[in-house]
């Protein structure tokens, strides 16, 4: 560990913060120069292994994301039209499906029209593995392309449990008030809790840290998110 990060660390206590105090103490951590993301790492009580104990979901962060994000859309004929209107960085139907097949990948989200998903499922082994494949369930299979294109820019984020029954969500940069991170966290929190498997038994919460991109782990209450939604 270096020395810049010792002294951060140094101001995290061994405790569990309240969300509003851990965003405080996230910002006083950071020590970089650059705008460091600050993400939130939930540790749920599912096994990820069962399909039915799958968490995945999205939620529109009250103050966005703080990050440009660039929008590649699947749609063809009116819908096309509707897409560059809205505002997507990249249109396209069978002609994208083939230039991100041959590498092109310089997108941040995904959206597809309903009627576009055979020819986007061909991109699976591509999209799947960096959380980038369209679902209905987040919002990015739909024929209301100005809409979707419109909560991406705004900060429509998605989340989906890891292989070790955690979810990973960036809920803004170092440089938001801490009163808006917590708003942020809050939201994403809320969400992960509606979206409780009916089969996860047990703790469902079991850990909560947020930190900067480079800072150190700050511990949330895990018992005192529960409550709030519980």
């Amino acid at each position: 560990m270096g020395k810049k990060f010792k002294t951060a660390q140094a101001l995290v206590e061994s405790k569990n913060y309240l969300i509003s105090e851990a965003m405080q103490v996230v910002k006083k951590a950071a020590f970089t120069k650059f705008d460091e993301t600050v993400d939130l790492a939930v540790q749920l009580g599912v096994d990820p292994k069962h399909s039915d104990q799958m968490v995945r979901g999205s939620v529109l962060l009250p103050h966005g994301t703080g990050k440009k994000v660039r929008v590649a859309v699947f749609a063809k004929g009116d819908k096309e039209k509707e897409a560059r209107d809205a505002g997507a960085d990249v249109v396209g139907s069978d002609d994208l499906v083939e230039k991100i097949t041959k590498g092109w990948l310089e997108f941040d989200r995904v959206i597809a029209t309903p009627d576009l998903m055979g020819a986007v499922g061909k991109l699976g082994k591509i999209l799947g593995p960096r959380g980038l494949m369209p679902n209905p369930k987040s919002g990015t299979v739909t024929f209301d392309l100005a809409r979707a294109i419109r909560e991406v820019r705004q900060g429509r984020v998605e989340y989906k449990v890891e292989k070790a029954g955690i979810v990973h969500v960036s809920v803004g940069k170092v440089s938001f008030e801490p009163q808006k991170l917590a708003e942020n966290a809050t939201a994403v929190l809320e969400s992960i809790v509606k979206a409780k498997p009916s089969t996860s038994k047990g703790i469902y919460l079991q850990r909560i840290t947020v930190s900067s991109t480079m800072g150190p782990a700050v511990k949330i209450d895990a018992s005192n998110v529960a409550k709030m939604f519980g």
